[in-house]
């Protein structure tokens, strides 16, 4: 009998048994994949390959690396409390946390743990397959580690998941650090390699004094800012509080903030160098006319504006450089008078204030400066500017303005950027000096300088001054505005401090900001001395040298005294004495080889003063 005219009962039972063959090899193939471990395996293909961040001296700040995501597919998983107790001690984590993973009904794909490095991920990976451990995989990513912690955390800033940079140098850099690819490209594919201007040695030592000045303060916030004088680098880049960027989705607002280039302040009365420069090189004021100071500074305008500024104490009569000694504000003010208000806010943009310094990072703040025609232009805007308020600056500007006092008034565009290489160690950038317009005249940034230095011998910087190498100061303390009542606060202060050494020719500009610190925040006596510890520091790491200080009067001629040249002709001279950066040209030489241990200047050598040079010659200086 048939069931119709095609299907008979043998093609039907023909028809059966086919679909109960392939049933049977899919249920079977099913059991064999459930009960063979699977664990994760890169493709072949195209593979980016991020470049990394190093310091000045290629030591490394970011770095490609792989990690690992442990997932598990819970259907697949029979006996949860085995598996997890094999896992929990491997992975640091509590048993019954993994075991509510692998237990989670109708899931088929949960995270056990992400971002497990290479040694994590060997010891897990042979505890899988030695326990014949089924339902569970890697995923491996390519992620970022930064060995250095927090260590110049905002500068080198921080890489996502994703492969994109967040912040700092990652996020400028993108372009540079991740490779580009084309479509016909396989292989792996190497970004470019981004080498910092900080020494990240110095950089430690400086966070170290940072933070011990911040918990003596018990301020909120600090910054540091250390750069080469002649070539606008920048050595030390610290901003505090920082986040470990290990750590850094679960840094605080406060540690991921890059205060140097993003913050904008009244900076008080550290901006009265460049007030002073102004008045000086447009003639308005001489360096000996006189202003008496009894207090307060007290006008009525033309308009019948009443314009009021006390100062801290009755200075009596007072030359510019007496001004800037005693950081008087009623003096300030009388020489404001003398210049055109155009003229003076002119003079301010030109040293860089109120546009950005155009520095490698991203979210730099231009900072602000009133110009003549706004609407809150008032009588007392010109003298209250004078004395660095009414005016906001970044750190960043504040480094680039003092760069004109170093280099006979040409301003300097500080970097963060030394050289970028290829994968190879091939150099495809290195950093020049980019010098702007002239500002002021080299006869206005002699005599600046020498006020500073006069400012650190005997006025408000004092305890900044070093007793072996002339340093210059300006201090300031500057009350924070009030941002919730507006007006200024009275419990809340910015106080800073910049700093040029040597003051003859300056190798170094330095600037320090303590923010809302408690109890004492007078400038002069919580920055000062931190601004003489770093010195000293910088200047033992750099070996610059030291020697009897000397005063530094102005005569529109200075005389910088230097290191005899190194020669070496038919003995060894003796080295005793001499700084690291003075015997440096030696490396250069290919007839003689130079060994040299610590830094600082020369205290025993090999071999002694007067032995004969012979080619291929091995000179080993220690330094102390």
């Amino acid at each position: 009998m048939e069931i119709t005219d095609f299907i008979s009962k043998k093609r039907l039972g023909i028809g059966l048994a086919v679909i109960a063959v392939i049933v049977l090899y899919i249920i079977a193939h099913f059991i064999v994949l459930a009960f063979t471990p699977v664990k994760y395996t890169l493709t072949q293909g195209t593979a980016l390959e991020r470049g990394s961040i190093l310091d000045r001296n290629g030591k490394p700040l970011a770095l490609q690396v792989s990690f690992y995501h442990l997932f598990a597919n819970p259907t697949q998983i029979s006996d949860a409390e085995r598996v997890s107790g094999i896992l929990a001690p491997l992975l640091g984590m509590p048993q019954a946390e993994i075991a509510e993973l692998l237990t989670i009904p109708d899931r088929q794909f949960v995270y056990i743990k992400k971002k497990m490095d290479e040694s994590e991920y060997d010891i897990v990976s042979r505890a899988i397959d030695e326990q014949k451990l089924t339902g569970l995989s890697f995923e491996q990513v390519m992620g970022r580690m930064y060995p250095e912690n927090a260590l110049a955390s905002q500068l080198v800033g921080f890489m996502g998941d994703d492969g994109t940079g967040l912040a700092g140098i990652e996020y400028s850099m993108q372009h540079i650090l991740m490779p580009q690819t084309a479509e016909e490209q396989t292989g792996i594919i190497h970004g470019k390699n981004v080498y910092l201007t900080i020494d990240a040695n110095l950089q430690y030592k400086l966070e170290q004094i940072a933070r011990e000045s911040m918990a003596q303060t018990h301020a909120e916030s600090m910054m540091i800012l250390a750069a080469e004088a002649k070539t606008g680098e920048i050595l030390s880049y610290i901003s505090l509080p920082a986040s470990n960027l290990n750590t850094y989705p679960s840094s605080s607002a406060a540690e991921k903030a890059d205060r140097p280039a993003m913050s904008a302040y009244e900076p008080g009365s550290v901006f009265k160098i460049f007030s002073v420069a102004s008045f000086i090189d447009t003639n308005s004021i001489s360096e000996t006319d006189t202003f008496v100071c009894d207090g307060v500074y007290d006008i009525h305008t033309t308009n019948g504006e009443h314009v009021r500024i006390t100062c801290l104490d009755h200075h009596g009569t007072e030359t510019p450089r007496d001004a800037l000694r005693f950081s008087c504000n009623d003096a300030l003010a009388q020489m404001s008078e003398r210049i055109d208000s155009e003229q003076f806010i002119e003079k301010i943009r030109a040293f860089g204030f109120g546009e950005r310094t155009g520095i490698e990072l991203p979210g730099e703040t231009p900072g602000s400066v009133k110009s003549v025609g706004d609407r809150l232009w008032s009588g007392r805007s010109k003298p209250t500017i004078s004395i660095g308020q009414e005016i906001s600056v970044s750190a960043l500007q504040m480094i680039q303005a003092a760069s004109a006092f170093a280099n006979a008034g040409i301003p300097i565009k500080p970097t963060v950027i030394s050289r970028i290489t290829d994968y190879n160690g091939n150099t495809e950038y290195e950093h020049t000096p980019v010098y702007k317009e002239r500002v002021i005249s080299p006869y206005t940034a002699d005599y600046i300088r020498s006020c500073m230095l006069s400012t650190a011998e005997s006025g408000t910087g004092s305890r900044a001054a070093r007793g072996d190498i002339n340093i210059g100061v300006k201090t300031g303390t500057a009350q924070m505005a009030d941002t919730e009542r507006g007006g200024y606060s009275e419990t809340d202060f910015l106080s800073n401090c910049i700093a040029l050494f040597p003051i003859e020719d300056p190798q170094i500009i330095l600037y320090i900001v303590i923010e809302k610190a408690q109890g004492e925040t007078y400038s002069g006596r919580i920055v000062a001395p931190v601004i003489g510890e770093a010195a000293d520091v910088i200047i033992d790491h750099l070996g610059i040298q030291r020697g009897g200080t000397s005063s530094f009067a102005h005569s529109g001629l200075i005389t910088v005294n230097r290191e005899p040249e190194l020669t070496l002709t038919d003995t060894v001279p003796d080295f005793t004495g001499m700084s690291k950066r003075s015997v440096l040209p030696l490396l250069e030489r290919d007839d003689i080889r130079v060994i040299m241990h610590g830094d600082g200047w020369v205290t025993a050598q090999s071999p002694a003063p007067g032995t004969p040079v012979t080619e291929n010659m091995v000179i080993e200086l220690t330094f102390n």
